[in-house]
């Protein structure tokens, strides 16, 4: 697998002379890290996430998929790279089938056939949804759309996945299946970026956390640092996870992040 490390430089990006939605971002992604961008709507989460595949480009500075400047690469060479979930899946479904959906990011890729079905039928099966293969992705409901988006972006089998709000609308078994998927990717070394409001998501299954405030960054370190940080999340319009503020109410000696922290602090 192509191994790449990911760099950005010293970044603005404006949508207008008066709207600037990133000013001087400048961060590192190591390969294999799984890491989270937070922060309030606006703050220019999803900005910065379209630049990692080229959907936009730098006004000033420099991004870097392992030893390329995406300005020189073209958006379907980037998608060789980094495979990116779209917060509505509406915004990103366009075949009458299942398994043409999930087959039409390998297959422009131009992947040998083999290849596409076994990549297919492995990104379906982690989402329960081999037996809606033949199904219009149209005649399914939102979460199953979401799953279909999903398992589209896996397949593409992209040493880089970044996933937009992946537990919007979801339920706690289909957040589970998720979990599934983050853990064979990370088994495969791969690096995930998610983009997400779910803090309890994030505490749960992200080690690092970049905070963006109205395009800047605010904040880059563990997750445990951030959300026992309650200032931080103020100021971003971020809640604490659950687990941090029951850790507040009974008052254990030492904040949890995760449930089975609390579970394990509370009993102590």
């Amino acid at each position: 697998m192509l191994i790449l490390d990911i760099r950005i430089e010293n970044i603005d990006f404006g949508y207008s002379d008066e709207i600037k939605a990133l000013n001087n971002i400048s961060l590192a992604i190591h390969q294999g890290e799984r890491v989270a961008l937070i922060g309030h709507n606006g703050s220019g989460k999803t900005s910065l996430a379209k630049h990692l595949n080229g959907l936009l480009r730098p006004s000033e500075g420099k991004v870097w998929i392992g030893d390329q400047n995406t300005e020189d690469m073209s958006v379907a060479s980037l998608a060789h790279r980094v495979a990116l979930l779209f917060q509505n899946p509406d915004d990103q479904i366009s075949k009458r089938r299942v398994w043409d959906e999930v087959a039409f990011g390998p297959k422009n890729l131009r992947y040998p056939k083999n290849r596409i079905d076994n990549l297919v039928e492995a990104s379906l099966s982690l989402f329960e949804l081999l037996p809606l293969k033949n199904y219009n992705p149209y005649d399914l409901g939102y979460s199953e759309r979401k799953k279909v988006a999903l398992a589209s972006i896996i397949a593409m089998d992209t040493p880089v996945v970044v996933l937009d709000e992946p537990t919007a609308g979801m339920d706690p078994h289909e957040i589970g299946l998720l979990t599934g998927a983050l853990d064979k990717l990370q088994q495969e070394k791969k690096t995930v970026i998610i983009i997400s409001h779910d803090m309890d998501f994030v505490a749960e299954q992200i080690s690092r956390v970049i905070c963006l405030k109205n395009g800047r960054k605010v904040f880059d370190g563990t997750a445990r640092k951030a959300f026992q940080d309650n200032i931080l999340l103020t100021s971003c319009h971020l809640l604490q996870p659950m687990m941090v503020r029951l850790s507040t109410h009974f008052k254990l000696a030492e904040p949890a992040v995760t449930p089975i922290e609390f579970l394990r602090g509370f009993r102590n």
